[in-house]
C-alpha cells in the first residue's frame, strides 16, 4: 500500500496538546498535513506546536465559548488557506452520582461544566468548523472535508458516577447522523468514535486491581487501547469517503456490566 500523502490538507484538533488529540496531530503531520491544535493550556500548547514544527499552529481555545472556537477556526484558515477536517478530542470526565451518600442531589454546576465541555464544545467545534469548510472549494466529487467527534462507550454503558459524562457523550453520539444529513449538501461528512478503555496517563496511574477489573470486561485483546490506534482510526475515517453518519466503537469488544 502506498504511503499516505496529505500535503496541502489542513486539520484542526481540539484538545490537541495532549492525549488522544496529540497522537492524531502527530500522525497527520507525519503524513504531510498542516495541523492546528486548539487547547486551553497555553504553555503546553505552545511547547507542543514548537516541538511538532512549522506545519503545526497553536490556537488558544476555550471550547465552551463559541467566539473562541470561531476565532481559532478562522485563524487556521488564514494561516494555511484551507480546512479539510476537524477532530474534536477535548473532553472531561465526571464522578458524581445522581444522589450522593449524604442524600444530596447531583451538582447542577458540575453537570453544566461537563455538558459545556463535552457536548457544547463538540457542537461548537463541529458547527464552526463546518461553516469554514463550506466556504472553501470542493474537490472533483464535491467533497470538502470530514468532522470526527469523540464520544465514549459510556454513552451506551455508563457506570455509577458517570451520569453527566454519559449524558454528554450520549449527546455526541446522537449528533452524528443528523449532522451528517445536514452537511451532506456541502460535501462534509460527520463521524464519531466511541473509545473504550484507553491507555492514557490517568489510566496508567490507576491501581493494578482497578486495571484488572476493567480488563476483565474486554473481549480481546486483553489490554487497553492505545492513542496510536485511535489516531489510526481517525486517519482511516478521513480516507474512507463512504464512512458517514456512524459511531464506531474502538473498545476491544468491551461491554460493561454494573460495576
Amino acid at each position: 500500500m502506498a504511503a499516505v500523502d496529505r500535503t496541502g490538507k489542513t486539520y484542526f484538533v481540539t484538545g490537541g496538546a495532549s492525549g488522544l488529540g496529540l497522537s492524531v496531530a502527530k500522525l497527520l503531520l507525519a503524513q504531510g498535513a498542516n495541523i492546528a491544535i486548539g487547547d486551553k493550556n497555553v504553555e503546553d500548547g505552545k511547547k507542543t506546536a514548537e516541538t511538532l514544527g512549522p506545519k503545526c499552529l497553536f490556537c488558544e481555545l476555550d471550547v465552551t465559548q463559541k467566539e473562541s472556537m470561531r476565532a481559532a477556526m478562522r485563524s487556521t484558515v488564514a494561516e494555511f488557506k484551507g480546512l479539510h477536517g476537524v477532530i474534536n478530542c477535548a473532553g472531561v470526565g465526571s464522578a458524581f452520582t445522581t444522589v450522593d451518600k449524604k442524600g444530596e442531589p447531583h451538582s447542577d454546576k458540575f453537570w453544566d461544566f461537563v455538558m459545556k465541555i463535552n457536548a457544547y464544545g463538540t457542537f461548537y467545534g463541529s458547527s464552526e468548523g463546518a461553516a469554514e469548510m463550506a466556504k472553501l472549494p470542493a474537490d472533483a466529487e464535491g467533497n470538502r472535508g470530514v468532522i470526527i467527534n469523540v464520544a465514549s462507550v459510556a454513552a451506551y454503558e455508563g457506570q455509577r458516577g458517570q451520569l453527566a459524562y454519559s449524558a454528554s457523550k450520549g449527546a455526541v453520539v446522537a449528533m452524528t447522523l443528523p449532522m451528517a444529513r445536514d452537511l451532506s449538501r456541502y460535501g462534509i461528512r460527520a463521524m464519531c468514535i466511541a473509545p473504550g478503555i484507553m491507555d492514557t496517563p490517568l489510566m496508567q496511574s490507576a491501581a493494578p486491581k482497578v486495571k484488572e477489573g476493567l480488563l476483565a470486561s474486554v473481549a480481546g485483546p486483553k489490554r487497553f487501547g492505545t492513542s496510536e490506534e485511535f489516531a489510526s482510526l481517525c486517519a482511516h475515517i478521513i480516507d474512507n469517503g463512504y464512512l458517514n453518519g456512524e459511531t464506531i466503537r474502538l473498545d476491544g469488544g468491551v461491554r460493561f456490566a454494573n460495576l
